[in-house]
């Protein structure tokens, strides 16, 4: 029963995590990014004309946070099931993965629905907005390096590396993993290169991609450009290392621990997009890495 105390008390930091402290963090970031717009009313409102940004703004917010309480409250019912489901024997891990991959689904929603709409808010506008004037720019060679630690990039590298390696050796060793399915470990292996390509091609663009908000100074653009940076990168590591936890624990028939593991990488997600929220980027050159400014 272990395995299911472990998940109970770990399914209970992701109710937190998911329905608590993200939504208050991306409220408090909203709220910081307001007050680093240009002062240029006249500009701002070229591009959004007839909209009242503080009063749209706390009537998002409002409607953000009373949607995430509901979706705790739904969390803590399903919390309460789960114990008194898990108590029996004969419990189905595959039916608590489902109701874990439901309420995170739930969970993760009004963020991208906010992302979505944010898009078809800004898209809608613009093209209805007269050109900005021309402006000449600072050229500067950005890389990957600028935004993102080569150790973490390092590490996703090499965890994408260790899965391969470990997922071809079980397939060449299946027979000594009982009812270990060796189709198994290539299914994950191509939808972990999947995701990375997704997100390489995210990187890509959002380095070398045209600016998709013109408001924005060229300080927040490079915020915004380490934040997506950052998350692509961080994901990528963590969908390796959970696919691992995942593949070790099918290996060994310890299938019980599934939701734990599961759990605990919805968690880690959730903390990632915190340091997202929270944590400034990194100078270029910092540490040597960076690129250098086109002379």
């Amino acid at each position: 029963m272990i395995e299911a105390y472990a998940f109970i008390a770990m399914f209970a930091v992701q109710i937190l995590a998911i329905s608590v402290l993200l939504p208050t963090c991306f409220i408090r970031y909203v709220r910081r990014q307001a007050t680093r717009y240009p002062a240029d009313l006249e500009r701002f409102a070229r591009f959004y004309p007839g909209v009242d940004l503080n009063v749209a703004r706390e009537r998002f917010l409002i409607r953000f946070r009373a949607t995430n309480v509901v979706i705790a409250v739904l969390g803590l019912g399903l919390l309460g099931w789960l114990i008194n489901y898990m108590q029996r024997p004969n419990w189905d891990e595959g039916a608590v993965v489902a109701a874990i991959c439901v309420y995170s689904v739930v969970g993760w929603l009004p963020l991208c629905l906010t992302a979505w709409f944010g898009a078809r808010f800004k898209a809608k506008v613009l093209d209805q907005s007269p050109p900005e004037p021309r402006r000449t720019a600072t050229l500067h060679r950005r890389g990957l390096f600028d935004f993102v630690s080569p150790v973490f990039v390092g590490l996703a590298v090499l965890s994408y590396l260790l899965f391969a390696a470990f997922a071809i050796y079980a397939e060449r060793h299946a027979s000594e993993f009982p009812g270990f399915k060796p189709w198994l470990g290539y299914a994950l292996l191509v939808t972990l290169t999947l995701t990375y390509a997704l997100s390489a091609l995210v990187v890509y663009r959002t380095l070398y991609g045209r600016k998709l908000n013109p408001i924005e100074t060229r300080p927040e653009h490079l915020r915004t450009i380490s934040r997506s940076v950052k998350s692509s990168v961080y994901s990528c590591a963590a969908c390796s290392a959970f696919f691992l936890v995942l593949f070790t624990l099918m290996l060994f028939d310890l299938d019980r621990w599934q939701p734990f593991a599961l759990s605990a990488s919805l968690v880690t997600s959730a903390l990632l997009s915190l340091m997202g929220m929270a944590k400034p980027p990194r100078e270029p050159e910092a540490d040597g890495f960076g690129s250098h400014p086109i002379i």
